[in-house]
């Protein structure tokens, strides 16, 4: 392939196709190489906050044509059965990956984004230029952003940290058929995790949790594991026997991490999950990572129209800023999700939340920004 662009973006979930969206948009050559063909789905939650539509309508994404859920109201149950409902402060829409990174997809292309369906083998840097390899193929250019999710080959060619340490984590998620209410985010605790159930578009209801490794290798399969473990919250017992599951069978993924991470790494820039994965349990990863796109491609384009001379303070500029606009979250988000992962902890949130719903209301407040945060140029 005798391409060369000026952004190679490896990754193309929600960061990596809006920042191919953005940069395009602004004039620049981008090829964005990604392992799998479109459309397809990836475990998430399919929350996506208002906070980030102003963003959208700027690069001309209308979500309204994928028939998204508006999601207000917040429910959160713990194992026990204790209950309790506010409305999302500021609220958001529901709507599948599936849907939404197909229209980003084929907004991209439109945009004249080269994309490339592959696995990226091999990344070095040298005097000043990266070259990329994949499928026995080499590409060069001036700046690489890593859009490629949780965890990926590519931490490991890179030697990042989080890598060397084992996580405890998997993840599990299905669209339903059923009765839901159209406005309703749900998160139900069980013991060592956490559902997360609300609809998407054409009346469909996605299922997303997350599980303790060493609590589900006790059971033969998920359908085991949401019998006898999940089950034991009354509020999913209901859901699970009420519903009917739309897929083949469950996704999953595992071995991702909530530990810290750096948001620039052997010069690549990184944006979405490979820069920061909040937990789950705040709802706003995908709003994060189109957000920290965003960031990353403002200041791309002011590097390469030479306002920002060099790659030292490109690479200082994205960390300031990416810390400035999700340090706090991250770090609420590791706190929230410590307390909230024993039983203890979520009850005595939840009567907490009880007493003084303001409270709740904050909670949500610190893992999330808001549309004026989110400025277009």
């Amino acid at each position: 392939m005798e391409i060369n662009p000026d952004v190679i973006i490896i990754g193309g979930g929600l960061a990596g196709l809006t920042s191919a969206l953005h940069l395009s948009k602004q004039g620049l050559k981008v090829t964005l190489i990604e392992k799998h063909e479109y459309p397809h789905h990836r475990v998430c939650g399919e929350y996506l906050s208002n906070e980030i539509l102003p963003y959208l309508d700027w690069l001309k994404v209308d979500v309204n044509t994928l028939r998204a859920t508006h999601l207000e109201e917040l429910q959160y149950t713990t194992q026990h059965g204790q209950s309790d409902k506010i409305r999302l402060p500021l609220g958001g829409i529901g709507v599948s990956r599936y849907s939404l990174d197909e229209l980003l997809y084929k907004k991209a292309k439109d945009n004249g984004c080269s994309i490339v369906i592959a696995t990226v083998t091999g990344i070095s840097f040298s005097d000043d230029i990266f070259a990329v390899s994949f499928q026995g193929q080499k590409l060069n250019a001036k700046i690489v952003l890593g859009a490629y999710g949780k965890r990926s080959n590519i931490d490991q060619l890179l030697s990042r940290d989080f890598m060397k340490r084992p996580s405890i984590w998997m993840a599990v998620k299905a669209h339903y058929s059923g009765d839901f209410p159209d406005n309703l985010i749900a998160l139900h605790n069980f013991e060592g995790g956490y559902c997360g159930i609300s609809k998407v578009e054409d009346n469909k209801i996605n299922v997303c949790y997350l599980a303790d490794v060493k609590t589900f290798k006790k059971y033969r399969n998920i359908e085991a594991y949401q019998k006898y473990v999940i089950s034991k919250n009354r509020y999913l017992k209901c859901f699970f026997e009420k519903s009917t599951m739309l897929f083949d069978k469950p996704i999953t993924i595992s071995q991702f991490s909530f530990d810290k991470k750096y948001a620039v790494e052997n010069h690549i820039l990184m944006v979405g999950d490979t820069a920061g994965l909040i937990h789950p349990f705040c709802g706003n990863g995908m709003a994060m990572a189109i957000h920290g796109a965003k960031l990353a491609s403002e200041l791309i384009l002011d590097y390469c129209s030479r306002k920002i001379e060099s790659r030292q303070q490109l690479e200082v500029m994205y960390v300031t800023r990416w810390k400035q606009a999700f340090g706090r979250r991250l770090w609420f988000g590791r706190m929230l999700s410590s307390i909230l992962r024993y039983e203890f902890g979520a009850a005595i949130l939840m009567k907490i939340g009880a007493l003084f719903p303001k409270i709740l209301i904050w909670i949500i407040k610190q893992t999330h920004g808001n549309a004026s945060t989110i400025k277009c140029l």
